[in-house]
């Protein structure tokens, strides 16, 4: 089985910073919700860029696409468009169409990435805490974007930073009962959860990309979870790995990315560099 490439000290740093062109609130779906936009960081004069596409997190009911502190200048810096989208949260929808408007941007990506110099065969899905779930699902679940009319295969790499429901029921069983009713309500019955949990589709076969899952080492459910994930995709033949940040909060995890000497970055970048 095919392994991450092991770069000692290595990292992707520009010799100087990028002069980053923006566009924010641009809407993916047509006279769509107002959350249904996404933003766009990227170098003009650039061409066939590798696109990484950003979830942010928030418990499935807040969070924003400009929370993204260094991110956009840290990417694009290491030849990459950068895009962060938005979608509609609860209680307005569910989960399922999260995942569904998720799959929307990344359509409206794959169509429009050569405006922005990216090139539509390389996207990045990464995201946080609630984000990671998304990010995971639609990364092994590969209904949502075939729905919208995209190949799976133009997937490279996946990060999930710091989720705790790869596997929900799992999640569900181990924490108080009172955050697990939380959970339920949220994530919907018992069908539900096991259909929105990323390891319940991990099957031989199937164009997965690369998954590196980031989560702080010192927590009692974060961790579990990115094992979990990890195990089930190795055991399918898939090319995954955990790596546990030492001294990293749940915040701290997410705020970091792309900063100098930061040790998740360093993963990411051992990703980016191999494909």
């Amino acid at each position: 089985m095919a392994r991450f490439l092991l770069v000692c000290c290595w990292m992707i740093v520009p010799a100087s910073a990028a002069e980053l062109s923006v566009r924010l609130d641009v809407p993916y779906v047509e006279a769509g919700h107002a959350r249904q936009r996404l933003d766009v960081y990227w170098e003009a004069g650039t061409e066939a860029r590798r696109i990484v596409f950003w979830i942010h997190g928030g418990g499935w009911q807040t969070g924003d696409k400009a929370s993204v502190q260094v991110k956009p200048q840290a990417f694009v810096d290491r030849g990459c468009v950068f895009v962060s989208t938005n979608y509609r949260l609860l209680p307005e929808v569910t989960i399922r169409e999260m995942a569904g408007d998720i799959a929307k941007g990344i359509a409206w990506v794959e169509q429009h990435a050569e405006e922005f110099g990216g090139d539509p065969r390389r996207v990045y899905v990464m995201g946080h805490s609630a984000g990671a779930q998304l990010a995971a699902l639609l990364c092994i679940d590969h209904r949502y974007l075939e729905a919208e009319g995209v190949s799976p295969t133009i997937l490279r790499g996946c990060v999930p930073v710091d989720g705790d429901t790869f596997d929900v029921p799992m999640q569900i069983a181990a924490v108080e009962p009172r955050v697990g009713a939380i959970y339920a309500r949220k994530f919907g019955d018992e069908a539900e959860q096991i259909a929105l949990s990323a390891v319940t589709h991990v099957v031989t076969g199937k164009p997965i990309p690369p998954v590196l899952v980031l989560h702080i080492a010192d927590h009692p459910f974060t961790p579990p979870q990115a094992n979990r994930l990890v195990e089930a995709l190795r055991a399918a033949g898939y090319e995954a790995r955990a790596f546990a940040a030492e001294g990293k909060t749940h915040t701290s995890i997410n705020a970091d990315l792309g900063t100098p000497g930061d040790a998740s970055t360093r993963m990411i970048d051992e990703l980016l560099g191999g494909k």
